[in-house]
């Protein structure tokens, strides 16, 4: 049997695993619950569960190069150990890596969720063919991969390329949860959308608008796929809060651009899902924030592809052999 990955995507709700071939073929998968509510070792317990029945489906640990796990920070990679998630109570300077190499007497490694889906999509999904790509994936934060010569770029202390928690407005009133005001996961991610279109119905009580029907008249239960859905039928309050969004993540990039001069850039989470107007306002202002005006023309801008089992694709990418090519991911 060809050589195989394990890649384990670590979630609050959900364990997901699978098989995947060093030319990024997902061959099995399989989803177990976290059970995060229960504590440390009932979680783990449930990825070594997970873990164990994937290296069956491989036929032995012979047939594994390596277990990959993708986790929420913060983590130290360098190290394998996940510092404290706030999704996953009692996790406090696990090493997951450790732990689960002594336990199966693999290697394993530990990554970043949205640095692995970044090098996943350099390896196996829309950036494939770049070497130097910048990442984001918007949905309810904005998380970033920064990816040189297809490697995941760490920092000294395993924790750079936290685009997410750039500021683009010092004045903002509204506060990160990361503690900064402004940043641009406040502004625009899929919780920041809701609250800018919920501000705007609250402050204007008379203004039609398809939201209030599509929330049952409950302004707390506006989403972004509420937004979605309300711009495509010409609600003026949805179409302007995805016209913002892309402003903002449009200056955002724009230094972005500055700063990495990359490849490509690739965007994923739910909230690129809306496709197309909030990509054209993404490239029309852009331009204005970059010192690099004259290639941002040329710049591919382009939504992820592995949209589907990304943690997993993400997690087995830290076990691809340096420089391996590999194909488009099925």
């Amino acid at each position: 049997m060809a050589k195989l990955i394990i890649g384990i995507d670590v979630g609050g709700t959900k364990v997901a695993g699978g098989l995947v071939t060093l030319k990024g073929q997902l061959v099995k998968s399989q989803v177990v619950p976290t059970h995060a509510d229960k504590g440390f070792k009932t979680s783990y317990g449930q990825i070594e569960y997970l873990i164990e029945r994937l290296v069956k489906l491989a036929g032995g640990k012979d047939n594994v190069v390596g277990i990959g796990i993708c986790a929420p920070g913060p983590l130290n990679p360098k190290a394998g150990i996940v510092i404290n998630p706030p999704n996953l109570p009692g996790w406090r300077n696990i090493r997951l890596a450790s732990l689960l190499e002594n336990h199966f007497h693999l290697p394993a490694k530990v990554e970043n969720d949205a640095n692995a889906a970044g090098l996943a999509e350099v390896l196996f999904g829309a950036a494939v063919g770049y070497r130097d790509v910048f990442y984001v994936t918007v949905s309810t934060g904005v998380g970033t991969g920064v990816i040189i010569n297809k490697k995941i770029y760490h920092g000294k202390n395993g924790v750079g390329g936290e685009g997410g928690h750039v500021s683009i407005d010092f004045r903002s009133p509204y506060r990160c949860g990361c503690g900064t005001l402004g940043c641009i996961e406040a502004l625009a991610a899929g919780p920041a959308m809701a609250r800018r279109a919920r501000v705007a119905l609250e402050q204007e009580h008379n203004k039609p608008s398809l939201l209030r029907e599509l929330s049952g008249g409950d302004l707390r239960k506006i989403d972004p796929v509420m937004i979605q859905q309300a711009a495509r039928r010409g609600d003026e309050v949805a179409k302007f809060i995805i016209d913002e969004t892309g402003f903002f993540l449009g200056a955002w990039l724009g230094g972005m651009m500055s700063l990495f001069d990359p490849e490509a850039i690739i965007i994923g989470g739910g909230v690129a899902q809306i496709g197309k107007p909030l990509f054209d306002k993404i490239r029309q202002t852009m331009p204005s924030y970059t010192i690099n005006r004259r290639f941002v023309a040329e710049l591919p801008i382009l939504p992820a592809k592995l949209q589907k089992n990304v943690g997993i694709f993400g997690a087995a990418s830290v076990f691809l052999p340096s420089g391996e090519e590999a194909g488009a991911a099925a």
